[in-house]
């Protein structure tokens, strides 16, 4: 319990300083390009180093790392305060603070995400990875909501109240205690690389990683949210942050429905559908020139990307021998980096070209089209029947 306090608290204001991040570059820059290339200097150093951090989170104490984690956002939230309050903020800052987010994020993914099953028995685990969900969920609705609202009063209210939040999950999470077992493994490039090759000999993990990827890479529209609430809905930084909480007021939803009725039976259906159905929403939001609709297709997309969530973590985290959990949990971590912050880049770099709307609405027929080609691609994935075979 109290590492799920620590990482709510953790997450709530690692979203509220996405939010006001993202909000002050645009109003620096005006630039949907240098939107993109926020997501992109965050993404290419986590890609450098998660592997790497894969391997130290197998060996180390990893309630350990996951406090340096918070600590060093403690950081950047202080010196973006620092930046504001002497009115030094750049382009060139907000990069580099970029590149140290990425940084954290290489070591931070995979440690939490090797630490639950640690925490609570194997055959609770889908309601934990569940009820985990809904406290990450309920962190990313109130974070981007607090977020815009403590931004239209000043900046500067964002960044403070981000740095209270993580030096306090600093603090709760070094209480964390789990049985840590010191390892003696080589360090080498065989070793590093082992999660890798666990994974491309695991097609069912690797289609649901790649399908995770592709999906989130083409259909995300996170970084449109700035342009759409500006241009397009003609709102505020407070709409900014209503937009930026719709999928995750969603998702807390699908994550409390599939913690009283967790999945079952035909769970590479269900995730081929979920893919399905978040391409859907976001074409439908991208068409869409009213708050209420933009809100509730947002709303649908985060129900769906919940769903793959859970199956794609539950299949990752009970097939993974626990010696293995850290680098396989580092692959999953490109994955989601290469999908959420390259996906950054992407939308930034076809926005500039076509006009967000033209890509909001590709990345949505494509995801489609993703879920479609993972029927023919993947067939053990789109096949499999329960979280766990019978042996």
């Amino acid at each position: 319990m109290r590492f799920w306090v620590a990482r709510l608290a953790g997450i709530l204001a690692n979203q509220m300083l996405m939010v006001a991040l993202a909000w002050h570059m645009y109003e620096i820059t005006g630039s949907a390009w240098d939107l993109g290339l926020v997501g992109l200097f965050q993404f290419v150093p986590s890609l450098i180093m998660t592997l790497p951090a894969g391997h130290i989170v197998d060996r180390l104490n990893k309630v350990h790392i996951y406090a340096v984690c918070m600590l060093v956002q403690a950081a950047v939230a202080c010196l973006l305060f620092w930046g504001t309050h002497t009115d030094s903020v750049t382009r060139e800052m907000v990069f580099f603070v970029s590149v140290i987010l990425g940084l954290v994020r290489s070591f931070q993914m995979p440690t939490q995400q090797a630490l639950t099953p640690h925490l609570v028995p194997s055959h609770l685990l889908q309601r934990a990875v569940a009820l985990s969900s809904t406290g990450v969920q309920a962190a990313v609705v109130g974070g981007p909501a607090l977020g815009g609202i403590l931004y239209a009063l000043h900046v500067n209210s964002v960044y403070a109240t981000c740095a209270l939040f993580l030096l306090f999950a600093f603090l709760i999470s070094l209480t964390v205690r789990y049985d840590h077992k010191p390892s003696n493994a080589a360090v080498d490039f065989q070793s590093v690389m082992a999660g890798a090759y666990f994974v491309w000999n695991h097609k069912v993990i690797l289609g649901a990683f790649a399908l995770d990827l592709f999906a989130v890479l083409l259909g995300g529209v996170t970084a449109l949210l700035p342009i759409y609430a500006k241009d397009i809905l003609h709102t505020g930084p407070e709409g900014l942050g209503v937009l930026r909480s719709a999928p995750a007021v969603g998702a807390l939803f699908m994550a409390a429905v599939l913690t009283q009725f967790p999945i079952e039976r035909k769970v590479g259906r269900w995730l081929l559908m979920s893919v399905a159905v978040f391409g859907l929403a976001n074409f439908v939001f991208g068409m869409s020139t009213h708050m209420g609709l933009s809100i509730a297709a947002l709303m649908l997309a985060g129900a769906a990307d919940n769903v793959s969530v859970v199956v794609r973590l539950t299949l990752m985290q009970l097939e993974t021998p626990d010696d293995m959990r850290g680098r396989v949990a580092a692959v999953n971590s490109i994955f989601i980096g290469a999908s959420n912050q390259l996906g950054e880049f992407e939308s930034g770099a076809t926005a500039a070209a076509w006009g967000p709307v033209g890509s909001a609405v590709f990345g949505g027929l494509a995801t489609v089209g993703v879920a479609l080609a993972a029927l023919k691609i993947f067939p053990d994935l789109a096949k499999r029947d329960q979280m766990v075979l019978p042996k």
